[in-house]
């Protein structure tokens, strides 16, 4: 199988070097300077599951070229134009598309440009970051990818994409019920990005801090109805487990949107506060956590874009 991953950051950094590691067929769709970074230095891994450092094959956007089975596509919301442009020639010729991006709001506009049949349904669920030095850092134990057809069951090209992740030390999982598992993320994912972008704080912080604990269970529980007027309430067993990780005194884990806000970046508040906000009003559900987060994640973005950060 050959893969296309796009980017070599968090994420893409990631997954696509724990391929790599595993001898996949993978190129990594790059910009100039990373190009040179990983020319120089390599792909380099830290990770509670071990180090690494990677000689792995690069690309620039005017050099794909059709031939790719699967690109990983693992951009930013607020960079799903240009990514799509830069992946559009791997795309040809019955390429298929995993995307990683968090939330559910990408699936229309990539069905759109590139066919629903050829986009699967795919999440990931890891603390990764890339370090101003280049190197990915994987801040704990949590590596998993989910991934499957949008329509439900398995098929062989989702039996391929298994085999080929199973040469892999990372956990993936092929569902067979692929929104379920999506809603199960953003119930969860939501909750962790407003609570911490709201109050500033990792989510040790944030329960520790007088009425911290009853804001992150005030947030998921308003999350876990509005998945549930979908028809995806979380499973008994999704339930208790982002709960665990939401009310954990001592976690030291925090939204990849905070770091991005506190770094002076762009955020997705449309993508995932805006639109879980939009669906809790639609269905009469208590908004008050995502309703505060989104108008200060909303004013960030006015004084970033007026330049007074």
């Amino acid at each position: 199988m050959k893969i296309l991953v796009l980017g070599a950051g968090g994420i893409g950094g990631y997954f696509g070097g724990r391929l790599a590691e595993a001898r996949s067929d993978v190129t990594f769709l790059v910009r100039p300077k990373r190009r040179e970074q990983i020319a120089r230095d390599g792909l380099r891994l830290e990770s509670p599951h071990g180090n690494a450092t990677l000689q792995v094959k690069t690309v620039l956007a005017e050099d794909v070229k059709p031939g790719y089975d699967l690109v990983l596509f693992t951009c930013k919301a607020y960079d799903l134009d240009s990514a799509m442009d830069a992946v559009a020639p791997a795309m040809q010729g019955g390429c298929t598309l995993l995307p990683l991006l968090n939330g559910l709001a990408h699936f229309e506009t990539l069905d759109r440009r590139f066919g629903r049949e050829n986009v699967l349904g795919g999440t990931a669920h890891i603390n990764a970051t890339l370090r101003s030095d280049g190197v990915v850092v994987n801040g704990d134990v949590l590596h998993r990818i989910v991934y499957g057809e949008r329509a439900g069951g398995r098929s062989p090209r989702v039996e391929a994409i298994a085999q080929e992740l199973s040469k892999s030390i990372i956990d993936a999982k092929l569902s067979e019920d692929i929104d379920q598992d999506l809603w199960e993320k953003i119930a969860f994912l939501s909750a962790l990005a407003a609570t911490c972008c709201l109050f500033r704080g990792n989510v040790g912080e944030i329960n520790r801090a007088p009425g911290g604990r009853e804001a992150m269970e005030r947030a998921y529980n308003a999350n876990v109805q509005i998945a549930a007027r979908h028809g995806h309430e979380p499973r008994p067993g999704a339930k208790k487990a982002a709960l665990e990780r939401l009310t954990d005194a001592n976690g030291n884990w925090s939204a990849s949107m905070m770091r991005d806000l506190e770094a002076g970046g762009q955020v997705e508040a449309d993508h995932i506060i805006g639109w879980m906000l939009e669906r809790a009003r639609r269905h009469g559900v208590d908004d008050v956590i995502l309703s505060l987060a989104y108008t200060h994640l909303k004013t960030y973005e006015r004084r970033r874009e007026a330049g007074r950060l």
